[in-house]
């Protein structure tokens, strides 16, 4: 073989290992398809309710599994890919109605999530949740990265597993539920931050789109004017400016704070290891920029401490100051050894736990005080039970979370049954998960005289 054929086998062997127009539609059959998506059909709809229903439940009760399961049920995605590719083929047509069928998915969505979190007795916001809400230059590149690769794979002639996948790692569902759940419960920093995620996903899907869609030279459908050309253009390099610049913000801080983290082990591993003194806790509050350690052993010098201060400075934390709790090991009156604590700020630090746990318990009184009418729920459950007379209720307040307390007057005898309704209905129509009832038997009646 000379070498001009090796050098050709070379080549065609490139080609074909990197050829993404092999097994691919063609174009008519590929403008079929999207034209296609932005119909809008009623079963798609309801596919797209139960799959938000799904989602806002696995969000609701932090289940991975099911929120994994109604982003493969979510038809979110075929819309999405459509806006990219009619803006690569100069189709504005084909863009107005799959804009329009994507619009209404997002507000069938975020009613249906809103309903949802609404009506749910769960109102806390869970893990799931609070990962949407933060989105960094990490969620642009994967939604970048996804849409190309979701692109490629919806132009093949034979079906794979691209779509689905593509739909799980950009995570379209979970955002648009949580920010149902921020518009139920009022928090602005979930709508927001969760809004913004589905906004940073949506744009850099539809972006992969329509660059797949150039590659693959699809041929345009209207030759746009320059003017009106260069108006788009424009348009969607400030989407994607205005829609970056906060992602990566976002991004640096989180590496910043990955740094610190790392540092602050290192400086710990480093610098606290003695003979006679162990190193039993630590934590570092990055905010105010104090490390506070507490140690158990020989106490440290003054001196000892204040080199340990300055070593700081060796692993990059400056201006960071450096809190010691030490312990010194004395006999008791048994022989064994007891650990006593000699420095206030231990004390100090137990304090401030104490009274943000108060502040927090005062606030959660408030709210289910504002959410709960004692004085109509009396009344409802008197009307509901008529074996219940001289009904009222209370909240109760404890280590455990809140309780509603029941007292009433028995005017007959009530069965076990009886009384594990009334409990069901109370906790129903309350929203508390702990219920005591304080249910006086009925009065006995003295016999007549004769």
């Amino acid at each position: 073989m000379d070498s001009e054929t090796k050098k050709h086998s070379i080549k065609t062997y490139f080609h074909n290992l990197l050829d993404m127009r092999s097994n691919m539609l063609s174009y008519d059959e590929l403008h079929d398809m999207m034209e296609e998506n932005t119909v809008i059909h009623g079963a798609n709809m309801w596919i797209l309710m139960l799959a938000i229903l799904i989602a806002s439940i696995g969000l609701n009760v932090n289940s991975t599994a099911v929120i994994i399961g109604a982003m493969l049920i979510s038809p979110l995605m075929s819309g999405i890919l459509t806006i990219g590719y009619s803006l690569a083929i100069h189709d504005l047509a084909m863009l107005r109605k799959a804009a329009a069928r994507f619009g209404t998915q997002v507000m069938i969505s975020l009613i249906a999530s809103t309903i949802y979190f609404a009506l749910s007795p769960l109102n806390v916001a869970t893990e799931e949740m609070i990962a949407r809400t933060s989105p960094t230059i990490w969620d642009v590149l994967i939604a970048l990265f996804g849409g190309i690769a979701g692109s490629i794979g919806n132009t093949r002639k034979k079906t794979s597993n691209v779509i689905p996948g593509v739909a799980i790692a950009t995570a379209l569902m979970p955002p648009l539920c949580t920010v149902g759940y921020g518009i139920a419960t009022g928090q602005l920093n979930f709508v927001l931050g969760a809004f913004y995620l589905f906004a940073i996903n949506t744009l850099f899907i539809a972006l992969s789109a329509l660059i797949v869609t150039k590659l693959l030279g699809v041929p345009v459908r209207e030759e746009l004017d320059t003017k009106r050309q260069k108006r788009i253009n424009h348009i969607i390099k400030a989407l994607i400016v205005i829609t970056v610049i906060p992602s990566i913000i976002g991004g640096a801080y989180t590496v910043y704070l990955s740094v610190l983290d790392s540092n602050i082990s290192n400086y710990l591993k480093s610098e606290f290891v003695f003979a006679d003194t162990q190193l039993v806790q630590s934590s570092a509050d990055n905010q105010n920029k104090v490390i506070s350690v507490s140690l158990v052993g020989t106490q440290l010098s003054d001196q000892r401490i204040s080199e340990l201060e300055q070593k700081l400075a060796d692993y990059d934390l400056s201006g960071y100051t450096l809190r010691v709790t030490q312990n010194k090991t004395v006999e008791g009156a048994d022989g064994d050894k007891v650990t006593i604590a000699v420095q206030e700020n231990t004390i100090h630090q137990l304090q401030e736990e104490l009274q943000a746990e108060k502040e927090k318990n005062e606030a959660l009184s408030q709210d289910m005080k504002d959410r709960i009418d004692c004085k109509q729920l009396s009344e409802k459950t008197s009307d509901v039970f008529t074996k219940l007379d001289k009904v009222s209720c209370g909240l109760m307040y404890g280590e455990n979370g809140s309780s509603l307390l029941l007292t009433a007057q028995a005017t007959a005898p009530l069965t076990d049954d009886e009384l594990t309704t009334i409990e069901n209905f109370l906790k129903t129509e309350s929203g508390v998960s702990s219920v005591t009832l304080e249910i006086q038997p009925p009065e006995q009646k003295s016999p007549p005289e004769e």
